[in-house]
């Protein structure tokens, strides 16, 4: 076993000190090597770049005791008294190992921030002594009846269902790290039963609506081509804003002589890398080639009056459903549907890492053709016999 001091630049600025403790690696069964690495977070800092004498003395204090920490745990190891499961892990302040957890995620903005925004929460519910030692069952449970009966938004509303589904999401990612890295000796998550995920009505355009709404005018025309390409491609208001003519691919032609359009970007909200085949209709309503570094859709900006150009564009075309940007998207996914793509290939398209995303889509699918089986006229029908 191999053990090494280690820092992490945090999204505050300071950088965390914690040990890492490499126990070899092993082969999978696909093939691949796995490194099996622990880590034991010191909830020691440091100032980045530090400016007075009090920062540098108080930086070079930390580090003399991580070091000294580490030095004990080296001897603990070679005197065969190493164990991942170490009482004194569980010592650790439990609302200092949830901010850990939480800056480790500094680089995914939209998982960190619902992270920040659970621990606002958990902060009212959790005394700041509790250690992890002091987590049981009767804790979780309490913390689970807090966010359902006392916490409230900044308006003074209950949470919704999903948001009390997320934010314990989070308080249970943080547990089982805290299990999995040797804090608590039980996994006690497991004997208490999250929130489930309520179903939100997404609301989205038929092929006949999405017809009219393309042969009427709007205000911005740059929304309008804006919002088609979201209905043709899937993408997300937040890809197509930041969307740079780089990313925009023309990869020569297919074997039936029909150009082949690419874009290659990396998603805002999930931060991966996504490979999307667009078609020639959709890459026509990026308009003419620009300077590589240049957006696509330049001068579009988000806000209430883009929101309700948006709207009376739609009440324009005779559509009084409520929709917003992020429709063109769910359009695009029951479109596919519809029309015959699997939900295998929709998923990938929609850049969802799990495919029980995409299946909402199916479910309304699934409605539409239950009520399709209602649509024919009753028949007047003589006696059978």
């Amino acid at each position: 076993m191999k053990i090494h001091l280690r820092k992490k630049k945090l999204l505050s600025g300071k950088t965390s000190l914690y040990i890492e403790y490499y126990r070899g690696h092993k082969m999978t069964t696909e093939g691949k090597i796995k490194h099996m690495r622990d880590y034991e977070y010191l909830q020691l800092y440091l100032v980045e770049n530090p400016k007075s004498a009090i920062e540098k003395k108080k930086n070079q204090e930390q580090l003399e005791l991580a070091e000294q920490i580490l030095a004990i745990r080296k001897a603990e190891v070679y005197q065969g008294k190493y164990s991942i499961q170490n009482n004194n892990k569980g010592k650790s302040n439990f609302l200092d190992f949830y901010e850990q957890k939480k800056e480790e995620r500094y680089h995914t903005k939209g998982n960190y921030d619902n992270w920040d925004a659970a621990q606002k929460h958990l902060e009212q519910y959790c005394p700041a002594h509790i250690t992890l030692n002091d987590i049981d069952v009767d804790f979780i449970k309490g913390y689970k009846k807090h966010l359902d009966t006392v916490s409230v938004t900044k308006g003074g509303k209950k949470l919704s269902q999903n948001t009390k589904h997320t934010y314990f999401n989070k308080f249970k990612a943080c547990l089982n790290a805290a299990f999995d890295e040797g804090y608590l000796k039980e996994n006690l998550i497991k004997k208490v039963k999250g929130f489930s995920m309520g179903e939100s009505t997404r609301e989205y355009l038929t092929s006949d609506e999405l017809q009219e709404l393309s042969k009427t005018p709007c205000a911005i025309p740059l929304l309008k081509r804006a919002f088609l390409f979201s209905v043709l491609s899937g993408i997300r208001w937040s890809d197509i804003n930041k969307l740079k003519w780089s990313e925009v691919r023309e990869e020569g032609m297919d074997d039936s002589g029909n150009d082949i359009f690419r874009i290659v970007f990396q998603q805002k909200k999930t931060d991966g890398v996504e490979y999307l085949y667009i078609s020639q209709q959709a890459r026509e309503l990026l308009g003419e080639r620009k300077d590589t570094k240049e957006r696509v859709f330049k001068g579009l900006r988000y806000g209430a009056h883009i929101n309700l150009q948006l709207l009376r564009w739609c009440m324009l075309a005779g559509i009084t459903k409520h929709i917003t940007f992020h429709s063109a998207r769910h359009t695009n996914a029951v479109l596919l549907l519809e029309n015959g793509a699997d939900i295998y290939t929709v998923s990938k398209r929609l850049g969802h890492k799990e495919i029980r995303t995409t299946e909402i889509y199916a479910k309304i699918i699934d409605k539409k053709m239950k009520e399709a089986a209602n649509l024919i006229p009753k028949l007047e029908l003589d006696a059978i016999g």
